[in-house]
């Protein structure tokens, strides 16, 4: 019988101390020496097309057996995002596979990455990876899992550091759809190359953790007192706090901090945001050391996902639908005022100040 797979718990990586003619140069040296560019979007028959258009890696990261080389971060009206290739040696063969990806960041402020895109004349939407379906009646209901697109906790403060460094940053709306691959509109699922590594790696259950069980829950709707942990997956703040760092964001206010902290089992990890006005929980991350070719991790942590409502989330009334109908992502009563920068989406603090553990990360670590 195979391995599960290993565990480690290791520092944040930092950009490679390479200048990016350097980085650039060790790329083109993979690509001419017979790598292969693996591309899903549009530039799939011409690949190289994607180094001519200017989508040349600056800089390069690297953790466990998977690097990562990145051109300049670009934004389009949607999101922030770099276009990322991700190398990793051929599974049971000679030589490398390179796969181009999308790392965009999201508005909880964490770094993702894309599984695919929708676009038509009146929507654009990014894959938010895997999918769970439940029945409510005779209706089945498919649901994005959104933190199964979340790149490592390991790579976050770096990501970050590189998004921050262009004095400005270039407007492009053909990257991704040079990068990514297209679905129809009404797919919400991920395709086959997004989804295997994750069946093969759950196919083992000494891979899932807690026995594929959640590791955090609500007792009772819509009270965030009712939260509960299974015992040994509570973050260790006393001794398990790995890193602490800064990040700027307008819309939460200014200058914050991101903490990562291990849990006292050593199973998974945490990333917590603290702003003047907002602190919330992003999810918790396996300390696995696989990752699959869109560079997330493929063994998942299971919780409540009232658990990681960010600062600000998605509250509005949407005209758009007829008749229209109110869209919330906060827990029923607890929205507050909406954002000045986004009015779709409002306070959650009301809800988040009340949970037990992050009022716990903020008597413990805070200052």
């Amino acid at each position: 019988m195979d391995s599960p797979i290993p565990t480690r718990i290791v520092p944040s990586v930092e950009p490679a101390a390479r200048k990016p003619r350097q980085v650039e140069g060790e790329f083109r040296a993979l690509t001419e020496g017979g790598a292969r560019l693996r591309v899903a979007g549009e530039a799939r028959d011409d690949p190289l097309r994607l180094l001519s258009a200017g989508y040349t890696p600056k800089y390069q990261l690297e953790l466990f057996n998977t690097r990562f080389y990145l051109a300049n971060v670009r934004q389009n009206p949607d999101v922030r995002f770099f276009v990322a290739y991700v190398v990793q040696e051929r599974s049971g063969k000679r030589g490398v596979d390179i796969y181009p990806r999308i790392f965009y960041k999201d508005n909880s402020l964490i770094w993702r990455s894309a599984s695919h895109y929708v676009s038509s004349d009146d929507e654009f939407w990014i894959g938010k990876g895997d999918v769970s379906v439940r029945l409510e009646g005779r209706d089945e209901i498919v649901s994005c899992m959104e933190s199964t697109t979340d790149l490592p906790l390991e790579i976050q403060s770096a990501l970050e550091t590189l998004n921050r460094q262009p004095r400005s940053i270039r407007t492009d709306e053909s990257a991704i759809p040079l990068v990514l691959r297209q679905a129809p509109s009404h797919r919400i699922e991920p395709y086959r190359d997004f989804v295997e590594p994750r069946r093969k790696a759950a196919a083992d259950r000494r891979n899932l953790i807690n026995g594929g069980r959640r590791i955090a829950f609500f007792t009772r709707k819509n009270d965030p007192g009712s939260l509960k942990i299974v015992a040994g997956f509570e973050p260790d703040f006393e001794r398990g706090i790995i890193e602490a760092g800064p990040l700027i964001s307008a819309m939460y206010g200014g200058t914050l901090r991101r903490f990562r902290v291990i849990s006292k089992n050593r199973k998974v990890q945490y990333m917590f945001f603290a702003g003047p006005n907002h602190t919330w929980i992003v999810p918790p991350q396996a300390t696995t050391t696989e990752l699959s070719s869109y560079g997330v991790r493929t063994v998942d942590v299971i919780a409540d996902e009232d658990l990681f409502v960010p600062g600000y989330e998605y509250h509005y009334l949407d005209e758009d639908a007829d008749p229209p109908v109110h869209v919330s992502q906060i827990p029923d009563g607890f929205a507050g005022e909406p954002n000045h920068h986004d009015d779709t989406r409002a306070d959650a603090s009301r809800w988040l100040d009340r949970i037990p553990l992050i009022r716990e990360f903020k008597r413990s670590t805070l200052p």
